[in-house]
């Protein structure tokens, strides 16, 4: 059964320990593997990351902003599942990279857990490639390809008003790394990846990860053990 957890919103500079308020995260912890979906919201507009189950609750928790893009860091099923019903719900376009485009095309059931997840994502009405910027208002975010844990696996980098956040997907966890036994999992590029993190995101930037808690750079370098064997 999939798990909803509303844990409300924060102020970015109370995340990122910097002073901008410009955009708000909203956080929920949803599906069977206790997924974090965010939405940034920007005046009053709001991109929704990962809503991998409940769709139409996450809608409903946002139904004070104009959700205009929602965005996929990677095809799996527990960060997929919700699309279709938060975009029924709010009319969002959908974006994710080409690659993972398939795998999200089955995502009702997650072969390698045996689990319903709400729908199939719909086709994405963008495909994000390296170097393409999205976002919603002044939060805007640069693409980067880390795949590994998948082939179409992404990570958005903040620019703008969103500098100083990263969201990472599966890619890199707090004190570990995505996994990759799954199908399309890469171990060899997983590394490339995380190395391109270190050398390319500032030791400030807030981490949100796709499981678990949200980190920084710097702490990761220090002690995580996985990005400090990338680097």
């Amino acid at each position: 059964m999939s798990a909803f957890w509303n844990k409300g919103s924060v102020a970015f500079g109370d995340v990122a320990g910097m002073a901008s308020g410009a955009i708000e995260l909203r956080q929920f912890v949803v599906s069977p593997f206790s997924t974090n979906c965010y939405a940034v919201i920007c005046a009053g507009q709001a991109m929704v990351v990962d809503p991998g189950a409940e769709g139409a609750r996450i809608a409903e928790a946002l139904a004070d902003v104009d959700v205009r893009l929602v965005v996929a860091t990677h095809g799996h099923a527990d960060h997929v599942g919700g699309v279709a019903a938060l975009i029924a719900a709010t009319g969002a376009c959908f974006a994710m990279a080409e690659q993972d485009v398939e795998l999200a095309r089955h995502a009702r059931r997650n072969h390698a857990f045996g689990i319903e997840y709400d729908a199939d994502a719909p086709e994405p009405d963008e495909l994000l490639a390296p170097g393409d910027v999205t976002g919603v208002g002044e939060a805007r975010f640069s693409v980067t390809a880390t795949p590994g844990h998948t082939p179409g696996g992404i990570t958005l980098v903040g620019t703008d008003a969103a500098s100083g956040l990263a969201f990472v997907g599966d890619t890199l966890f707090a004190g570990s790394a995505g996994r990759t036994d799954l199908a399309g999992g890469d171990p060899v590029v997983l590394m490339a990846s995380l190395g391109h993190l270190a050398r390319e995101l500032a030791p400030q930037t807030h981490v949100l990860c796709g499981h678990g808690d949200d980190t920084t750079m710097s702490w990761e370098l220090g002690h995580n053990p996985y990005l400090r064997a990338a680097r």
